[in-house]
């Protein structure tokens, strides 16, 4: 098990580039199982969960060529179905959160798909209801396997449906729309997810040949195809990442400018770093964020204390509320922050009270920051990391810490941060990798 060991308090100054997009890619390098022609993905980011899928889809039976830094080609044309049935494929699956949504194009162009539980963070019950009951409403049929642990999902011929969607989940929405897309007939769902992440995957299932309307809109409707073909598509810069940075530059008092980062799909992101004093400024596809010495946290008109919490697109997304919280504790004044989509994300913020942050966990979903406005700064200390998002939180909080820090298992981050701790000392930070 690797750990950071970080030395607090330095600056950062210059220019940083985000990756491309985590979420995004999981999704489309499930589809490239839709089609037997190539399909070539640009801006693949080099961490731990993408590399993982890749390695997965090779072991199916998938031709994955690298070409270049962050490209890759996919042909699926020689799948081995028999393989999807083991117990090495299914125990890979159970390691990766991602491999559910193999379920979807599986079904549609093979007729049957098997998938064990998966894995990923550790932030509570992370249900699949909504992609099992909208792939069943297609015609597949679902059994549990007591004896492998897996699910063994079979469908002759998949048919078009109207369905809502019992909540809007980014994944589950992905699972459906690659089912539906080879669906006979028209497939109609309300209430998906519309996120940036999911809007890519639409504009690229389009261009390999599906007729998907509604993208951007909680509204699909799939006109059904009996095949796709090979496309190209270039992955967004992760918007995660993003945010990471404002929140980085803003704790460590940092001169910071974030590249490309494709700010018309940054939605609300901005605008709730700068509720929290935050300045910032939008120069062409650039982020700039000065060195400000304090930010103080906005209130509500009526004066109330502000509340901070994550919704379906275009709310705010849950992946930054863990930096958010970090970030308001060397802010003037006080914010409610109220993580509603993940009962055990919160739960490390006891080591942020350790290194003397001042928060009251109200419950799983809800802690109150009181923000020490740089008055007092954190100490360093000990920590681990129990899932992606509260280890780059982690990470920020002992990058402006006073003296050394320590954090543990840091598989975590790397399964969502490339090659972090390279592009963070090019910077000026002072994280050693042991």
């Amino acid at each position: 098990m690797a750990s950071f060991v970080i030395e607090g308090g330095y600056k950062l100054q210059g220019d940083i580039y985000p990756q491309g997009a985590k979420n995004e890619v999981l999704q489309i390098l499930c589809a490239t199982l839709l089609t037997t022609e190539e399909v070539t993905i640009h801006n693949v980011p080099d961490i731990l969960d993408v590399n993982n899928l890749i390695q997965l889809l090779r072991e199916m039976g998938v031709t994955v060529t690298k070409i270049g830094v962050d490209s890759y080609t996919f042909k699926a044309d020689a799948v081995d179905l028999d393989y999807i049935e083991s117990e090495a494929f299914l125990k890979k699956c159970a390691k990766l959160r991602g491999s559910v949504m193999l379920i979807g194009p599986m079904i549609a162009r093979f007729g049957k798909a098997m998938i064990s539980k998966p894995g990923g963070d550790k932030i509570g019950r992370r249900r699949l209801d909504t992609h099992f009951l909208g792939i069943q409403k297609l015609g597949a049929e679902f059994r549990y396997n007591a004896a492998k642990e897996a699910f063994e999902i079979i469908a002759k011929q998949l048919k078009g449906v109207y369905m809502l969607l019992d909540e809007a989940s980014v994944t589950g929405t992905a699972n459906i729309v690659m089912a539906a897309v080879m669906a006979d007939g028209v497939t109609t769902i309300y209430n998906a997810a519309c996120e940036p992440y999911l809007q890519q995957l639409c504009k690229m299932l389009n261009r390999m040949g599906a007729k998907i309307s509604g993208i951007a809109s909680n509204r699909l409707t799939i006109e059904g195809v009996k095949e796709l073909n090979g496309c190209e598509h270039t992955v967004l810069p992760d918007m995660i990442e993003v945010g990471s940075f404002i929140g980085m530059a803003a704790m460590t008092g940092s001169e910071l400018t974030i590249k490309n980062v494709s700010h018309e799909n940054l939605g609300i992101i901005p605008d709730s770093f700068r509720r929290l004093g935050i300045q910032m400024e939008q120069r062409g596809d650039d982020i700039f964020i000065p060195e400000q010495e304090h930010y103080e946290i906005e209130s509500f008109m009526d004066g109330s204390i502000m509340t901070i919490a994550d919704a379906p697109w275009p709310g705010l997304t849950p992946d930054l509320l863990s930096v958010m919280l970090v970030v308001a504790t060397q802010a003037k004044g006080s914010v409610l922050i109220h993580q509603k989509m993940f009962e055990s994300r919160l739960f490390f913020v006891d080591k942020l009270i350790d290194m003397g942050a001042q928060i009251i966990l109200c419950d799983p979903h809800r802690a109150v920051v009181i923000g020490h406005d740089k008055n007092f700064r954190l100490r360093g200390g000990t920590m681990t990391s129990p899932d992606i998002r509260a280890g780059i939180a982690l990470l920020i909080a002992a990058m402006s810490a006073e003296g050394i820090s320590r954090i543990n298992n840091i598989e975590q981050i790397d399964r969502g941060y490339q090659d972090i701790e390279r592009r963070l000392n090019a910077l000026g930070a002072r994280i050693t990798r042991i």
